[in-house]
Parts: structure tokens; sequence; C-alpha cells
């Protein structure tokens, strides 16, 4: 059985506070008591619970973080960069996922009260920001990765959608296209928004104008980008590029075109967002704008621990840049 703090106080013959107080180390139980408890805990072989101390210390040195699911394709980039921060620090990592919705959110939030965490990273699954700006308003320091271009009022880590999507216009421009398909993300999200107003606009700086057929709006699935290509192909509509806003849908539109029998790059050139491992190893591989997602996973929990230390919240986003890298699905002139 194991042995606990009631155990610990009734060998020594003290109170349950004063054990407490011996194992964090507070002044104020004399020397002769102290050494007392310690032997007990010696002899008893009692092992506090790291978390229990760290409570009573006032923070159990473990930071939280909540994501929406763990499938997520860049997901293991941004948790990488998040543990290899805070486990540095000395700190540990509680992960929540919003699998079940409503009552995933609700267990969340009573680990919020329970005091299981110091501070939280959040990947936000969708609808939960109100919610967040809650427990952060009753005093919860939190830091956003965000990825839909929400602009909270507690700090975040962003990328430049805006400007990726400029400067994917920018190099199939350069390279003489000048019929692209856009396959965007759910528009109810900023970075589609963004992406697409930073491509758009490169275009028509450029003089050419993207109609509104040849936007179509994906959800960020290898299946909505294939069926953006199919869509089009049906219509008999031409087109020498796709810009897809996640590699994901770049894959499937650049395996569409060629079971189409249409060459990549010769006949159309694809570019995708994000830059994950798959992107290697498309045939061909696919060019694609970078973000930086295991940087800003350790910008989030540098913003995040440098809070708990004592620091002011940032003011404003952290804004890392975005990255175009050139591969075979979309090569330079």
């Amino acid at each position: 059985m194991r042995v606990t703090i009631a155990d610990v106080a009734r060998a020594a013959g003290v109170s349950k506070t004063t054990v407490s107080r011996v194992l964090n180390t507070k002044a104020e139980v004399d020397r002769a008591t102290a050494a007392r408890v310690r032997e007990v805990i010696d002899e008893l072989g009692y092992v506090p619970s790291s978390r229990a101390v760290g409570l009573a210390r006032g923070r159990s040195r473990t930071v939280g973080m909540l994501v929406p699911s763990l499938t997520w394709p860049w997901m293991g980039e941004v948790l990488q960069g998040v543990v290899d921060t805070v486990e540095a620090a000395g700190y540990g990592l509680l992960l929540f996922t919003c699998n079940r919705g409503v009552e995933s959110v609700e267990w969340f939030t009573g680990q919020v009260s329970a005091r299981a965490f110091d501070g939280l990273l959040v990947v936000e699954p969708e609808n939960t920001l109100a919610a967040i700006t809650l427990l952060h308003r009753k005093g919860l320091p939190a830091v956003l990765i965000d990825d839909r271009g929400h602009h909270p009022e507690f700090p975040s880590v962003v990328t430049t959608n805006h400007d990726g999507g400029a400067s994917a216009a920018r190099h199939l421009l350069v390279t003489g296209r000048t019929r692209p398909l856009v396959v965007t993300g759910p528009l109810r999200f900023g970075c589609a928004r963004e992406r697409l107003a930073g491509f758009r606009t490169t275009y028509a700086e450029h003089g050419v104008e993207i109609p509104s057929e040849m936007v179509i709006e994906g959800d960020f699935t290898e299946r909505s980008g294939s069926l953006a290509v199919q869509q089009l192909m049906r219509h008999g509509t031409g087109f020498d590029a796709v810009f897809a806003h996640n590699d994901l849908s770049a894959a499937g539109a650049l395996r569409a075109v060629r079971a189409a029998g249409r060459n990549v790059p010769d006949d159309v050139a694809v570019v995708g967002f994000d830059d994950i491992p798959m992107a290697r190893h498309t045939e061909p591989p696919l060019t694609t704008v970078r973000q930086p997602m295991r940087l800003m996973g350790e910008s989030a929990a540098r913003l995040l621990l440098e809070h708990l230390g004592g620091a002011p919240p940032a003011a404003g986003p952290t804004i890392l840049p975005t990255e175009l890298v050139v591969r075979r699905s979309a090569p330079g002139p």
C-alpha cells in the first residue's frame, strides 16, 4: 500500500500541514521538527507527488496544451517544438484534445479549475476561442498558436498568410502561369481569406484578374483538391496552375491532374502551403509555402514560460515569416 502524507504526519506526531511545509522547505518549521519529519519520510519510504509539492508552492510546473486533434498533418511539428522548449525549462506537458466537442471542453475546463497546469498553449479547436478568452480574463496565462487568422486579446504566435499567398503568386507569374486554379481552405477561417487575398492581389497587380469560377472552396483535405481539379476539367475550364491552401489538397490536385493525363509541371504547375513532410515525397515533389510550425511551437512555449517567470505578457502577436520552397511540381524559370 502506498505511503501517504497522512502516514508521515501520524508517525512524526505532527500535522499534514507541517509535513507539507517541510517538503516545500518552508522556514516556519523549526529545525528539530523538520529533521524528525525527514527521518520518518526516509523510514517509511514516502515519495511525495511532484504535482502535490508543486501545488503547495503555488505551481504545478506543468503546461497545458489544447488542440483540436492529433491527426492534423503539421501537429507533430508544433508539438515537438513545444515539448523541446517546456522540457528544457523543467516543465511537463499536459495535452488535451477536443475530439468529443463540448464534452471535451467541459472536461478541460474542470482541469483548469483543479489547477492541473500553470498556463495554456492553444491550437484553437473550432468555436472555443470565447471560452479560452474568458479563462484568460479570470487569470489563466495563455498563448495561441494561430492557424486560423484570429486575433485574441492574449498573446499569440502567427505566420504571414497574406505574404505566403503573395509569394506563391509571384512564383507562378514569373514562370508564365496566368490561369491559376485556387483551392482554398474553409473561408470562415481568416488564414484562408488572407492566403487568397495575398494571391489574388498579387495577380491583379500584374494585370491578371482571377475569375470567381477559378476559386473553389475546399476543406484542407486531399479529396477537396482532387474534386476541384475534376470540376474544372468536367466544365472544360482551362488552367495552367493550382495554388492549394495546404499540402494535402495540393497533393490531391496534383494526383488528379496526372490521372487526367496532363503533365506536372509542364502542363500544370502545383503549389501548396505548409511544407509538411509529405510534400517532399509526392511525385513530383511539391513546391509549397513553408510555415515554420516547429518554430511556432517553440516561440509560443517560450512566451508562456517567460510570462510564468514574471515577465509581462507579450503585446500583440509574434509574427514568424513564411518561405517559398521550390521543388519540381512548380520549378523556377
